[in-house]
């Protein structure tokens, strides 16, 4: 029986790379995503694949259209086996100098986002006692690194969302995952990319922490690769709870395990190259 996922921000990155492979296996593919080019091409490569989909432009902000996205799909296909949030926003900055207007619309989309994503769905996984979310949330929603603290906490919501939600689902048979990167390189973090002004007293080590990010992106796990863990995610029967997808966030999740707090901070500041000298 062929099954049917929900991604949400396929247009690029990790989202279109796992729609495709999970294309591949003959899986039908739903989403949406703001980008309306990249859904364009992703409509041409699906249709050369010879799958069903069902992709159109939405804003993750606008509940009422989720909604509507959510009704369509069902009348198309009756049922979804899998949702799958993807959509978010980076952001970066020392945070005694973050806008928090912007940090506002970051956990609209990060956070809220995915909920509204995942209430949608749920009412029908319910009913069928079937079902599986899938969350991409990252390593910096378990082990915060410095400049990224809107970010952090985003991604810490969401690990606490699913979490939590996992005991109140699991009764109906709806298995629940997340996805935790930290270092593929699709260039997301570069969109977040607002260097504090030369005059402000972080300047220094946040260069520090960008050029160091920027090095050890460049020699990241690529996002094919990381696509096809998380493809084996969404098509397992029982995923696991935590999935690591990179080196990186495998290295820290098992330091964080089994190191004490201040020697685990010690390699990450040195590891970041920003620890004071």
């Amino acid at each position: 029986m062929t099954q049917h996922v929900v991604i949400s921000g396929l247009a690029d990155g990790m989202g279109r790379r796992t729609a495709l492979l999970l294309a591949d296996r003959g899986v039908s593919i739903a989403g949406f995503d703001v980008d309306e080019t990249g859904l364009d091409s992703l409509k041409q490569e699906l249709d050369a694949k010879g799958v069903d989909h069902h992709l159109v432009p939405l804003d993750i902000r606008d509940r009422p259209a989720v909604r509507a996205f959510r009704d369509s799909v069902l009348e198309k296909w009756g049922h979804v086996d899998t949702v799958m949030s993807n959509v978010g926003v980076p952001f970066f900055g020392p945070f005694e100098e973050v806008d928090l207007d912007a940090a506002l619309r970051a956990f609209e989309i990060n956070v809220i986002g995915a909920a509204a994503l995942f209430q949608s769905f749920l009412p029908g996984m319910r009913e069928r006692r079937s079902g599986k979310l899938v969350a991409v949330a990252s390593l910096v929603g378990r082990i915060p690194f410095p400049f990224e603290s809107v970010y952090s906490s985003t991604k810490f919501a969401v690990e606490g969302l699913v979490q939590s939600l996992r005991y109140e689902v699991e009764p109906y048979g709806i298995k629940v995952a997340l996805i935790e990167p930290a270092q593929v390189s699709t260039g997301f973090a570069q969109k977040a990319l607002k260097l504090p002004d030369e005059k402000s007293p972080y300047h220094e080590r946040a260069m520090r922490f960008i050029e160091r990010d920027n090095e050890l992106v460049s020699r990241a796990t690529t996002p094919e690769q990381a696509a096809a863990r998380i493809a084996a995610v969404v098509l397992a029967g029982k995923p696991k709870l935590f999935n690591q997808v990179d080196r990186m966030s495998s290295l820290f999740f098992f330091l964080n395990q089994h190191l004490p707090t201040r020697v685990r901070d010690a390699i990450l500041l040195h590891h970041m190259r920003i620890r004071d000298k």
